[in-house]
């Protein structure tokens, strides 16, 4: 019997990544190469680098990159798609940049059916900057801006993005999935595959949210912090798919 060899996809550098042990960025930085070589579109494709832990994103996958300012992804892949629509663009961002200061940008990419893919990582957290509250910061989530916990009374609840995405008329795929185990990895590469595979075949936008941990924000071993997000995260973020309209009629 042959035996089975894992071999890095050549979809990412050769450049280390920089996120936190038990961080899930780099899980999905592979699915994402994968993705990208087995679509056979690495060679064409542009990745938008946001403000956030993945600020380095461009090093990391092997296609050309451009970095964004904070927030402004969808802006920037909207105006590199129009002048060059034969390329594959995509975005990689956080909750704080996405679900916060980029809140207006994501929402306007999508009502015009920009031809773009989003990749959404929500681990409820400002990860990079200090563990401050995020839009997504769960009730009674302790972070570095809210000690006690948050509080509904005074932050409201957490924002839900890919519902929020789902309402709007012109956007064609939204889906989100997690990555706290193996059966879950696995779909979430098929949603990534699928959102890819709409913006190559012209169908519009698509976002992917994909659940991701912070252990160091969430001052948790990685083991646990998987399991927050399939006890605590997952309830209240319900994974599946919120629209998909971009299948064969």
């Amino acid at each position: 019997m042959a035996k089975l060899v894992y071999e890095k996809t050549s979809g990412l550098t050769e450049v280390p990544l920089s996120y936190c042990p038990g961080c899930t960025h780099g899980i999905i930085h592979k699915l994402i190469g994968e993705v990208l070589v087995e679509l056979e579109i690495l060679d064409h494709t542009i990745a938008i680098a946001p403000v956030g832990c993945s600020v380095l994103a461009y090093n990391f996958f092997n296609c050309d990159g451009v970095q964004a300012s904070h927030g402004r992804a969808p802006a920037v892949a909207c105006g590199l798609k129009r002048t060059n629509p034969d390329k594959i663009v995509f975005t990689y961002q956080g909750d704080g940049d996405l679900a916060a200061i980029g809140t207006a940008e994501i929402i306007h990419s999508a009502h015009r059916g920009d031809n773009i893919t989003v990749i959404f990582v929500n681990n409820a957290i400002y990860g990079m900057t200090g563990g401050q509250m995020a839009p997504t910061t769960l009730i009674d989530m302790k972070t570095s801006t809210s000690p006690t916990g948050r509080s509904e009374a005074l932050a409201g609840k957490p924002i839900l993005v890919s519902e929020m995405m789902a309402t709007i008329p012109s956007a064609t795929y939204v889906e989100r999935v997690s990555t706290h185990d193996i059966p879950h990895i696995r779909k979430a590469k098929t949603a990534l595959k699928k959102a890819f595979t709409y913006q190559k075949e012209g169908k519009g936008f698509s976002m992917v949210e994909l659940l991701g941990t912070c252990p160091i924000g969430w001052h948790k071993p990685a083991p646990d912090a998987m399991a927050f997000v399939k006890d605590t995260m997952i309830p209240y973020f319900p994974l599946g798919v919120y629209k998909d309209e971009g299948g064969d009629a």
